[in-house]
């Protein structure tokens, strides 16, 4: 989905409706996303970037990977845009939030949202490696855990796996 503006319904585990959203595109906020990944590469980190974005289209968090910086192998962007969220907020729990991120995340960074109770995850390049939304495995939508995420992949796909491939090669140049 791009483009344009768009509409989302929330609701909870049970059904029950908790509000419904007018946003001007998931591109404006994948552009952050974006921001943040160019943030990460210019410290040499792999080039990764999320935004984390509340029912009401308020950006509430913003992050970049930095395991290599924090010397944290849990320092990816989507932990580190759900931490800054939740202090935000007070609250350890992120329902109603969206979460975006320019690569498809990894089965910890899936885990961590499905705890958070993010609601919707909006992502960017897919990862055939190691990606838990879809390409390598699906844990949003496992039967038997307690919550479940709405998932849109391949927003901005282009420009978030060019920023990758393009890190890639420089870092192979390099060494």
């Amino acid at each position: 989905m791009s483009g344009g503006l768009w509409a989302i319904a929330f609701a909870n585990e049970g059904g029950q409706a908790l509000g419904r959203i007018r946003l001007e595109s998931h591109d404006t906020y994948m552009r952050f996303a974006l921001e943040e990944a160019v943030r990460a590469a210019e410290r040499l980190e792999v080039p990764v970037g999320a935004v984390l974005v509340g029912s009401d289209g308020d950006l509430i968090a913003r992050a970049h990977n930095a395991p290599i910086s924090q010397c944290d192998p849990t320092a990816h962007a989507e932990i580190l845009v759900l931490r800054k969220g939740a202090l935000r907020l007070g609250n350890y729990r992120l329902p109603g939030t969206i979460l975006y991120a320019t690569l498809e995340p990894c089965a910890m960074c899936v885990g961590a949202m499905l705890h958070a109770r993010v609601q919707l995850l909006v992502f960017g390049a897919y990862d055939p490696k190691s990606g838990a939304a879809g390409s390598v495995v699906d844990l949003t939508k496992v039967p038997s855990f307690n919550h479940y995420m709405q998932v849109v992949g391949g927003v901005e796909e282009q420009a978030c796996a060019r920023l990758l491939e393009d890190f890639f090669r420089s870092r192979r140049k390099t060494v």
